[in-house]
């Protein structure tokens, strides 16, 4: 057995476990309607290829993977589209996203399932087929899993499965390997193909002993080593359970597979068997439903269920219930639209009550205590880190290792002061991209500027070329007539001035003769004689006679 180490920090909440890990996963029923966000994970949304008023079966794709980063979404159910639009999605922000809404049919009608040979298949193969059939990541990141398990990345020597769930109250890892080891290991087999590491750990807290025996009863034969590690928020962080297992730390703004190591959920595992193995996209996942409900307990839920119906099946909330929380209560958020459909990133759902989650305390001025930095499980300084984004001093914020904060709130949980720090570093963050954003449009506008620029010189130096070749030109015809060449430039600027004088005394005649009411000649039986034609007013310009000097000398019209 390999020796576990130890990361910086960590602190030690209530863990609320045992209000829903006693009882089995449970099916959830299926909805009457369901409410596909296209947007499920990191990177482009998925591209709708449905429209409203087509029919869909269980499993077939309704989005489309839309670029490299991206991973497509399915029909959790058979039935008929009724809407593309936007809809209330489960994020921090509140705001509405891009959904597709199914109308259930209730038969539960399947697409053909396609079972994938791993074994046979090319990488590659294997790799689409993740991204096709929305693999991703269901520790929380949802990363999509296809571009996690690219090749092209570094080499990997490490496997590391993570199985550690530190957020208190969240369960469904927990079951989910205690019910379904076997097919996780499964899962684990076909990422170890894709990936080829020298070494697969499988970390599980120790405050799962049924998980951790589950396990290592599936994985005998097989190499990997499972490892009950200290039970320690936030020991499930990827990089904190990576330094546990291995020893090694991920550098300041690097990635895990910069030392040589990947990381993944064990539900993504479950995720990629069901997907290669059996040809089911992911359509449904395991969340636990528990705080302040009748019942609480772990369900197997379609993706779009609305989170009301969530509730409902863990006999719904109990008198008192205050605001709902998706994901744990150290890097959840609050809910409180309860139509919000449900995501492949949501494991839990937390009824809250003033009873379970008292009301924050107003917060008072820092003082300066330091336990926020005794407890950063990235050894950071929260404290400055809050008065730089409080100020609004987003450059000593990067400076100061920003984007490394995974928000896990330890800082704020410790505070005695009651700072929501973690909500200062989320505002930080935020203001950061936007200005990063700001900056590129104005670099890729400032790019379009300087390139119609040089396009406007080249034209303009073309032009000035084709004019010095017919002068060139010119001249040489001129040289070989024998002809002075200025004075035949002089020449044809004079006809060309002759040419332009007549043709506007031309136009004003004809002009004139339009404004005339005259009676055509062979109409009337008036003497000739008797006529008198219509004035023509004056042009403004004579005929143009040359003078001696070559220069235009006007004459007085007849």
């Amino acid at each position: 057995m390999k020796t576990l180490h130890k990361f910086h920090g960590g602190v030690h909440p209530p863990e609320h476990k045992a209000e829903s890990n006693g009882l089995p996963i449970a099916a959830a029923p299926l909805p009457r309607r369901l409410v596909v966000p296209l947007r499920q994970h990191i990177g482009a949304p998925a591209r709708a290829v449905v429209k409203v008023g087509d029919r869909v079966l269980k499993g077939q794709m309704i989005g489309a993977a839309d670029g490299f980063i991206s991973a497509a979404v399915h029909a959790p159910t058979s039935g008929i589209v009724s809407a593309v639009d936007l809809h209330a999605v489960p994020h921090p922000s509140a705001l509405p996203d891009l959904c597709i809404t199914i109308e259930a049919d209730g038969e539960e009608r399947w697409i053909e399932h396609q079972p994938l040979d791993y074994l046979a298949a090319g990488r590659d193969a294997v790799r689409a087929r993740l991204r096709d059939f929305g693999v991703v990541g269901l520790g929380g990141a949802v990363f999509p899993t296809s571009v996690k398990l690219d090749p092209c990345a570094l080499k990997i020597g490490t496997l590391v499965l993570n199985g550690a769930e530190c957020e208190p109250w969240i369960t469904s890892d927990d079951r989910l390997m205690r019910e379904r080891a076997a097919e996780i290991v499964e899962g684990i087999k076909i990422m170890t193909h894709l990936v080829q590491p020298e070494q697969v750990l499988i970390g599980i807290e120790n405050n799962k002993p049924e998980a951790v025996a589950a396990m290592r009863t599936a994985c005998r034969d097989t190499g990997f080593q499972v490892m009950a590690v200290p039970t320690q928020y936030p020991g499930g962080g990827e990089k904190q359970l990576i330094q546990v297992l291995t020893g090694k730390e991920v550098p300041s703004g690097g990635r895990p597979a910069n030392i040589g190591v990947l990381c993944a959920n064990t539900g993504t595992a479950y995720t990629v068997h069901r997907a290669v193995n059996h040809g089911e996209p992911v359509i449904s996942r395991v969340v636990t439903v528990t705080g302040n409900v009748e019942k609480p307990q772990n369900f197997e839920v379609l993706i779009g269920t609305p989170i009301g119906e969530v509730v409902q099946l863990a006999g719904g909330a109990k008198t008192g219930t205050s605001h709902y929380i998706l994901g744990g209560p150290m890097m959840g958020f609050d809910l409180n639209n309860l139509a919000t459909p449900l995501a492949k990133a949501v494991n839990c759902v937390i009824a809250a009550s003033p009873a379970l989650f008292p009301p924050k305390p107003a917060a008072v001025p820092c003082i300066r205590c330091g336990q926020c930095a005794q407890v950063c499980p990235c050894s950071l300084q929260p404290m400055e880190l809050f008065w730089f984004s409080q100020s609004r001093n987003f450059d000593k914020a990067r400076g100061y290792n920003l984007f490394d904060c995974i928000e896990c709130g330890c800082c704020s949980y410790v505070c005695p002061s009651h700072i929501p720090l973690v909500s200062y570093y989320r505002f930080a963050k935020s203001e950061i991209a936007a200005q990063e954003r700001e900056k590129r449009a104005a670099e890729q506008a400032k790019a379009r500027f300087e390139f119609k620029q040089l396009r406007e010189e080249r034209e303009k130096a073309e032009k000035a070329a084709r004019f010095a070749e017919k002068a060139a030109a010119a001249k040489a015809t001129a040289g070989a007539e024998g002809e002075d060449p200025a004075a035949a430039a002089k020449k044809a600027a004079i006809q060309a001035a002759v040419e332009r004088a007549k043709a506007k005394k031309a136009e004003a005649a004809a002009q004139a003769a339009g404004q005339c009411d005259v009676t055509p000649m062979a109409a009337v039986e008036t003497p000739a004689e008797s006529l008198s034609p219509c004035p023509l007013p004056p042009t403004g310009e004579g005929d143009l006679e040359p003078l001696r000097d070559g220069s235009l000398n006007p004459t007085e019209s007849p």
